[in-house]
């Protein structure tokens, strides 16, 4: 009904199909020759691309696209597609005058004229780019996400495992894996809060001292300058708190009225290399021996720490005494997919 509108006026027609084309503001639409020459540029073109119409018609489209498309011969084989298929599919990146990238997503067709020659092609694309981003940035999250619930289910596992076969029944074994991953599971909460993207070691401190009932205590004390820790370091932490505390409940200077347990952490500057220096001292508590075999809390300790620095146990007489010496950057790492395990 609209072109019968313009039926009788071949000028009246032009116009209202170059109005639609100039209003397409969304869409870069391009017209070009068989030798690949730019004929037409439309206002969305210009907006998406950034070249105006004066300084763009005659030059070749090639200008749009990146140089790894051009030598591998993309706007040769888009051109072939237009003309043998009806139409070539176009999802890759492009360049915009500013030399800048924006993924794109559109076609190229074939221009035929009225006795079926075809006379160029036009080529429609619209910008992506967010949409590309948005794809990208869900792709990261849902690999990261993969692989906490990896790493969190090795580290059930092996909670589970272990406190089986270390536990002399099954109501210890119980309680010890309960309190385990409960213990894992504040700290993820905190990672939470801060978007996963680590914490201080005061707050683990502070974390474990609560879940176990010490945040009033006075025989807990702990000081230290403000020191962030990535989520991997963070987690190992609260684990290792966690372990060094039960123990000293039940073995250690918590387990008598007179101990105190004392944690301290400073960092020091060794020629620009930051390193934590990290203190756990147990004192007036009963006298200390050496293990006649490792149980879970000294692998743990030994195990996951040492991933990050050098660590020492000293059973001394006086108390327990764990010392941890790792440089800043390892322990504040932020990409937790790729953190070792």
């Amino acid at each position: 009904m609209i072109m019968k509108l313009f039926s009788n006026s071949s000028r009246s027609r032009e116009r209202f199909l170059e109005a639609i084309l100039q209003s397409a503001i969304e869409y870069a639409i391009i017209s070009m020759d068989l030798d690949g020459l730019i004929t037409t540029w439309n206002e969305g073109a210009r907006r998406i691309l950034g070249w105006d119409e004066d300084e763009i018609i005659g030059k070749p489209a090639a200008v749009i696209f990146t140089q790894e498309d051009l030598q591998a011969g993309i706007l040769q084989r888009e051109m072939t597609a237009a003309l043998t298929e009806g139409h070539g599919n176009d999802e890759r990146w492009h360049v915009r005058k500013d030399g800048s990238l924006f993924w794109a997503s559109g076609q190229m067709m074939a221009l035929t004229s009225d006795d079926g020659e075809v006379e160029g092609f036009v080529k429609i694309l619209r910008d992506r780019t967010e949409q590309r981003e948005n794809e990208e940035r869900q792709r990261v999250l849902m690999h990261e996400l993969s692989h906490r619930m990896k790493n969190t289910l090795a580290v059930v596992q092996a909670i589970t495992s272990q406190s089986f076969r270390n536990a002399s029944s099954l109501e210890e074994a119980e309680q010890s894996i309960s309190a385990r991953i409960n213990a894992y599971s504040k700290a993820h909460d905190i990672l939470l809060q801060q978007n996963w993207l680590g914490t201080t070691m005061a707050t683990i401190v502070e974390a474990t001292a609560i879940n176990l009932g010490l945040e009033t205590s006075g025989r807990f004390k702990a000081s230290g300058p403000a020191v962030e820790l990535g989520p991997q370091a963070a987690l190992c932490f609260s684990l290792v708190l966690h372990e060094l505390v039960t123990n000293a409940n039940k073995y250690g200077a918590l387990s008598v009225d007179t101990g105190t347990v004392e944690i301290e952490w400073s960092v020091r500057d060794e020629a620009g290399d930051k390193r934590l220096n990290f203190t756990w001292q147990e004192v007036g508590g009963p006298a200390v021996e050496a293990p006649s075999k490792k149980g879970f809390g000294t692998r743990l300790v030994s195990s996951s720490l040492s991933a990050f620095g050098e660590v020492s146990l000293e059973y001394a007489p006086t108390g327990l005494i764990l010392r941890v010496d790792a440089p800043l950057q390892k322990l504040q790492y932020k990409n937790y997919s790729d953190a070792e395990e």
